[in-house]
């Protein structure tokens, strides 16, 4: 009766990803029960995670490398699997919240977020792309688009592109605080998006730095943003806390692909609890003051409510 943070399933999302590389799923090894689904084993992922009261979804595409180019034009095609899926989700089941990935790394030769020339992330040249690829996930029935590319103006590009071509209802989410991490490896491995050079740090925020973080939700915040992210979650509940105070939005962490694999590593290991530090993981998340929790435990932890 007296617990102050409670971890409802209402207040978690969670990420799938999909390719179109034939009819099988593919498991991830760095992640352990998390696959790339073919695109018709999706939507029964989809159905069981509903029957467990999981109703938010984060859509990432895994792209053959022979649709990827320095401009990331694949993005911007009508027959991109990745807008046909999220279309069958919505008709089948047009009651989940469903999130995109706004980004060019799915979709570049170079692996990065940005237009790439001469070694150098073109922040300006990339928006127009930004905006482009959000009209279209907008129009195939996402309901919140997520921009994860860390380009400085962005959101407000995204938000005028989507009130001009009359997407007034749909959300903007912003990876406002993420950080150039070491813990997004799993991930890279799951849609083969590693950087072909280099790093991200020129467009990800310094591991070090805090206030930059408050002044780039801050800038979101008046570009139209309407959730705030903080990315990775663990190391950074510090932040989620100081924008939970400071923001007057929404706020969402993600615990990434390397926070998961950590706690799979060693309960494999029997070194650790997997279902108790499951729940204490997303407990301090929440209770840091994250409203929405992304996170590759979400049918896992639905698992484990429904059986108590």
């Amino acid at each position: 009766m007296v617990r102050e943070t409670k971890v409802s399933l209402t207040s978690l999302m969670y990420p799938m990803f999909v390719h179109n590389n034939g009819r099988e799923n593919v498991p991830i090894q760095s992640m352990p029960g998390i696959f790339r689904f073919a695109q018709d084993n999706l939507y029964g992922e989809i159905e069981s995670c509903l029957q467990l009261g999981v109703n938010s979804f984060v859509l990432f595409p895994a792209v053959k490398d022979e649709l990827k180019d320095k401009v990331a034009s694949y993005a911007l095609r009508e027959d991109n699997f990745y807008l046909q899926t999220a279309r069958q989700i919505k008709s089948r089941f047009p009651d989940v919240v469903l999130m995109s990935d706004v980004a060019l790394d799915p979709y570049s030769s170079d692996g990065h977020d940005g237009i790439v020339e001469n070694g150098k992330i073109l922040n300006d040249e990339t928006l127009p792309i930004l905006s482009a690829m959000s009209v279209l996930q907008a129009d195939a029935g996402f309901d919140i688009i997520g921009p994860s590319d860390m380009m400085d103006g962005r959101v407000g590009a995204i938000r005028d592109a989507l009130e001009d071509n009359g997407f007034t209802d749909t959300l903007i989410m912003s990876y406002a605080a993420k950080y150039a991490s070491a813990f997004y490896g799993p991930f890279r491995d799951a849609l083969d998006s590693a950087p072909k050079f280099g790093d991200k740090k020129t467009y990800q925020m310094d591991p070090a730095n805090k206030w930059e973080a408050l002044r780039e939700a801050i800038n979101d915040e008046e570009e139209g943003a309407d959730i705030i992210m903080v990315k990775p979650a663990l190391s950074y509940l510090d932040i989620i806390h100081l924008l939970k105070e400071n923001i007057n939005l929404p706020i969402s962490a993600y615990n990434v692909s390397g926070e998961y694999a950590m706690v799979y590593a060693a309960s494999q290991n029997g070194w650790l609890d997997k279902d108790r530090v499951m729940q204490e993981m997303l407990l301090s998340i929440r209770r840091a003051g994250a409203d929405i929790i992304l996170t590759y435990f979400a049918k896992e932890y639905a698992q484990l409510m429904n059986k108590i």
